[in-house]
């Protein structure tokens, strides 16, 4: 397999699984301004999405989609419990989380990395956002995953999310619990071994 990713963007999370879950991959990364892999090829052309996460799967099709590529990772090493059982009730509470952080915490984020976006409605966002963290933080204090003892597929889009505050100077620092977890999730072995690839350590 080959993931197309960005550094620090939501690639990571896909990138984190992978290591996660021991499988063989390569990596390329991407020029999303100019369309282009570091090889010179045209990302168009792999994904005319022009997105990453970008999954090239072993016999050549392409999977894209953050939400989809972690579920496709973990049911290949189910002995791994990235994601729980499909039908059982914890199953679909991991796809309730992965729904909210796409749609409530990912997306929340997108006018603060657009340069167009009104001054006004950044802090409206911002405002938005830390309302969700609190919610967050709120679960974190009864748990040490957000899915309850195990680490998941959440937990790495949830951590990667979470990264981008400080690049958008969104300060969470008073969220105690969600800070505990950050620092837990960044010394897993695999999540460390991740950032260092990704030139984020």
């Amino acid at each position: 397999m080959k993931l197309f990713y960005k550094p620090g963007a939501c690639s990571l999370s896909p990138h984190i699984i992978l290591n996660e879950a021991g499988l063989n991959y390569s990596v390329e990364k991407v020029d999303l301004a100019t369309k282009k892999t570091e090889h010179g090829d045209d990302f168009l052309q792999i994904n005319p999405k022009g997105q990453v996460p970008t999954l090239q799967l072993d016999d050549g099709s392409i999977l894209t989609e953050g939400v989809a590529i972690v579920q496709y990772l973990a049911h290949k090493v189910p002995a791994k419990h990235l994601i729980p059982a499909v039908g059982t009730p914890e199953y679909y509470h991991a796809i309730e989380w992965l729904n909210y952080i796409s749609t409530e915490l990912h997306k929340g984020f997108s006018p603060l990395f657009t340069p167009q976006t009104p001054e006004e409605y950044k802090k409206i966002a911002k405002e938005r956002l830390l309302k969700q963290f609190t919610y967050v933080d709120s679960v974190l204090q009864k748990h040490q995953f957000i899915l309850g003892s195990t680490f998941s597929v959440a937990d790495a889009y949830l951590f990667t999310v979470t990264n981008w505050a400080a690049v958008v100077k969104l300060d969470l620092s008073h969220l105690s619990a969600l800070a505990a977890y950050m620092k837990r999730i960044a010394d897993r072995p695999a999540v460390n071994a991740t950032l260092k690839a990704e030139g984020l350590k």
